[in-house]
């Protein structure tokens, strides 16, 4: 089946830099909030710069979050989350004070530690150690190098982590849990070795099972 990729739009940012790599690797997609849109893909994108907060709130101002975790977590619909998106999976952050996130997975949002190791926010390029080959990081090295840019970092259960960075300490870099996946460092940003990660996410989206009997029912 050949994948429709959704990069879901709510105000977050970069949005389009992830649909120029999707299509890069020539594969249709649409940059939407429309439920009729979120449903008929074949997968999802959560792409996000800014502050958790404002993340949330805008989610729910589209009346996004009840969607969203009915066809990612009820119905199975692959889902790729980047950054700020990776971040919203968790039970709660701590930026600028405590936040409720989408809770699909057992984790939580912390900040850096202050460290006169290392610069906060950590920007620039990492490399990621990986615990899970299959199916993101299938044919990358076990020390591929992804570009980072963020402040906050997510905290969760080691089963669910696929890879780790170090900066000053041992930090989560990716996350995967069913067909949810997510990753702290922007792979539309980190040239070959993100191209050969979104071509991984496409792979496994276009060969997911069609839930074609639910895709129509209202949520």
């Amino acid at each position: 089946m050949k994948p429709r990729i959704c990069i879901i739009d709510y105000g977050m940012g970069n949005t389009q830099s992830v649909g120029n790599a999707i299509q890069y690797l020539g594969v249709d997609y649409l940059i939407s909030s429309r439920k009729e849109d979120i449903l008929t893909s074949t997968a999802l994108i959560l792409p996000g710069v800014g502050a958790f907060a404002a993340a949330m709130d805008n989610l729910h101002r589209l009346e996004l979050v009840d969607l969203l975790t009915d066809v990612v977590v009820g119905r199975g619909k692959p889902f790729l989350g980047i950054c700020l998106g990776m971040q919203l999976l968790a039970k709660d952050s701590v930026e600028l004070g405590l936040h409720s996130g989408l809770g699909w997975i057992e984790g939580h949002v912390i900040a850096f530690e202050p460290s006169h190791e290392v610069r906060i926010p950590h920007v620039g390029w990492n490399n990621c150690h990986i615990r899970k080959q299959e199916p993101l990081f299938r044919n990358l090295a076990e020390d591929a190098h992804f570009y980072f840019d963020h402040s906050f970092h997510l905290s969760c259960p080691h089963e669910l982590v696929s890879a780790t960075f170090d900066y000053g300490g041992h930090f989560v870099a990716s996350v995967q849990k069913d067909n949810i996946f997510a990753t702290q460092f922007h792979p539309e940003k980190s040239q070959r070795h993100g191209l050969r990660l979104l071509r991984n996410f496409l792979n496994f989206a276009a060969s997911a099972p069609a839930n074609t009997e639910r895709e129509n029912e209202p949520c």
